[in-house]
């Protein structure tokens, strides 16, 4: 008496189990055109209609707890149409992930460096190369570009505002893409001011101080740096105080005035 339900739950769940394959089958024709294209479509995704019709917030709050599995899905999709230098689409797809999911602080450092450092190397190269562009205009594309980057990560500070790599990120695009020392030093120093920064954004800062004929300066912020940090070894307090025995030698400051 106690078998025969059992058998019965058994024989249900394994016609279920078979009504759902057989359905799979049945609809499997029609599943792979469909699915193709979503994909084909995927990367048209017009999200500024879409936010200005129900507003960005409530467009993330219907997707719930799967915008980070939709943002991941895409990001897959961006790295794709980066391959493909498909740059309007590009800027689309970066906007879309990091609006989907601004948490990850991953989408918003990739996606600048792909619109600070790739882009501007496409765009020269469709003009001709780097032999036949003039420089003022590869500077102009340059700019142009990292403007771009700068509003991005812009953005992704109103997110995260304390986070060290933000601020690296900007600054290094400064320095590396720009050729701009002086305003990489600015945000070197930012990110050494938060809470997660790396120790050697304040060693930047201070060399590039000293780049910009600034020794006094870096001089004074070396020695305040060597008193405030740990006795670590990845605090490298040895290099700095080698920086400020050469800035004291550059400064010619006078033995019994150096720093002790």
């Amino acid at each position: 008496m106690l078998q025969q339900p059992i058998f019965q739950r058994f024989l249900r769940g394994l016609t279920i189990v078979l009504l759902l394959a057989l359905l799979g089958l049945l609809t499997r024709p029609v599943e792979a055109p469909a699915w193709q294209a979503v994909k084909a479509g995927q990367p048209e995704m017009n999200l500024e209609a879409i936010e200005g019709a129900l507003g960005q917030g409530l467009v993330i709050g219907v997707l719930g707890g799967f915008r980070a599995i939709l943002a991941d899905f895409l990001w897959i999709r961006t790295n794709t149409i980066w391959e493909r230098r498909d740059r309007p689409q590009l800027d689309a797809m970066v906007r879309l992930v990091t609006t989907l999911d601004p948490r990850p602080d991953f989408f918003w450092i990739n996606g600048s460096r792909m619109i600070a450092y790739d882009v501007p190397n496409w765009r020269i190269r469709e003009e001709g190369g780097y032999d036949a562009v003039p420089e003022a205009r590869q500077r102009v594309i340059d700019l142009e570009q990292a403007e771009r980057a700068f509003e991005l990560i812009d953005e992704a500070l109103a997110f995260h505002p304390e986070n060290a790599k933000l601020y690296l990120e900007k600054g290094q695009i400064y320095l590396n893409r720009l050729k701009d020392n002086i305003n990489a030093a600015k945000w070197f120093l930012l990110a050494s001011e938060q809470k997660d920064a790396p120790f050697f954004a304040a060693r930047i800062y201070a060399e590039l101080l000293r780049r910009e004929g600034q020794d006094a300066e870096a001089y004074e912020f070396l020695k305040q740096l060597h008193r405030e940090l740990p006795d670590t070894p990845f605090a490298q307090k040895d290099v700095i105080l080698e920086r400020i025995r050469e800035l004291e030698k550059t400064l010619e400051i006078p033995v019994w005035e150096r720093y002790r």
